[in-house]
């Protein structure tokens, strides 16, 4: 009696004994993954941070951007003033908290032209073929041909001043990447046995495009928009560093480091502090970029 006792209750048992190790084993997977991938971590962790502070920049600093206290100016980073305050005795951190919204602002807009207008053109381009490959492939030869940050630069000088101006001339200076990662897509995957068969079957060209090459060629264009991302982050501060974005007051993270350099001497970090956070956005998205890239060709 005693022994049918102890067997129930050892089978009673298993099912828990079974529950526990897998959760264990979910965690050493979990843990594992996290070791390895730790930058990666780091990088999801800075660029959430980011878009919070252009979402919501009241909960990351409830303080007044434009107001300052002259009392306070100059004061290196501590507890109080985190990057420290301006020569106005404005708090630096919540210049750059609210200056997020605009310059993510324009970095998506950029990112969004470049990545629908090159898209098309490199989709048309691969698909079509002939005469019309040619010409829209001879337009983004003369586009690569040409510096991004240059172009951008006389497409902003011809615009006028302005943070959509500043998005609107990345974006376009951004064009001929995409349309050249989309074209090659196209060209892979037009030949395809299901293309085919959907051109033998009667479907219309642009319902071809649109159902079978375009799903199956996007991937790599994502990729290649994560890891733009950072590159227009950096290319709109530019621009707004040489003074093509907002005016000022209006903080922005180019126009930041503008009004830090002439105390460089004297208060290195209104310049130093704007200038890591760019940093660190920059190379977050273009290390996400490069894991989706390498993701989607698994």
């Amino acid at each position: 009696m005693v022994d049918v006792l102890v067997r129930r209750e050892t089978i009673a048992d298993r099912p828990r004994a079974a529950s526990v190790s897998v959760r264990r084993d979910r965690g050493s997977q979990v843990l594992r993954w996290t070791r390895g991938h730790l930058g990666l971590a780091i990088s999801g962790v800075v660029l959430v941070i980011a878009v919070g502070w252009a979402v919501a920049p009241s909960v990351f600093a409830s303080g007044d951007p434009l107001i300052g206290v002259p009392a306070q100016k100059f004061q290196a980073p501590g507890a109080a003033h985190w990057f420290g305050t301006d020569n106005l005795g404005r708090d630096l951190y919540t210049r750059m908290v609210h200056g997020a919204g605009l310059s993510l602002t324009a970095t998506l807009t950029a990112v969004g032209i470049a990545l629908v207008v090159g898209s098309v053109l490199g989709l048309l381009s691969g698909a079509a073929g002939g005469l019309v490959d040619t010409a829209i492939m001879r337009v983004v030869d003369v586009l690569l041909s040409i510096p991004s940050l240059l172009l951008a630069l006389a497409l902003v000088t011809a615009l006028g001043f302005g943070t959509r101006n500043v998005a609107v001339a990345v974006g376009v200076s951004l064009i001929a990447n995409f349309a050249r990662v989309m074209r090659s897509e196209a060209l892979r995957v037009r030949h395809a046995p299901y293309v085919e068969a959907a051109h033998a079957s009667g479907v219309r060209w642009y319902a071809v495009l649109v159902r079978h090459v375009l799903p199956n060629a996007f991937q790599p264009v994502l990729a290649l928009a994560a890891v733009e991302f950072g590159m227009a982050v950096l290319a709109v501060s530019s621009l707004s560093f040489l003074g093509y974005g907002t005016k000022p007051p209006t903080p922005e993270w180019g126009s930041l480091i503008s009004e830090g350099r002439n105390f460089l001497a004297s208060a290195w970090w209104l310049t130093t502090l704007p200038g890591l956070v760019i940093v660190a956005v920059v190379l977050s998205a273009q290390r996400l970029g490069r894991f989706v890239g390498r993701t989607g060709t698994r």
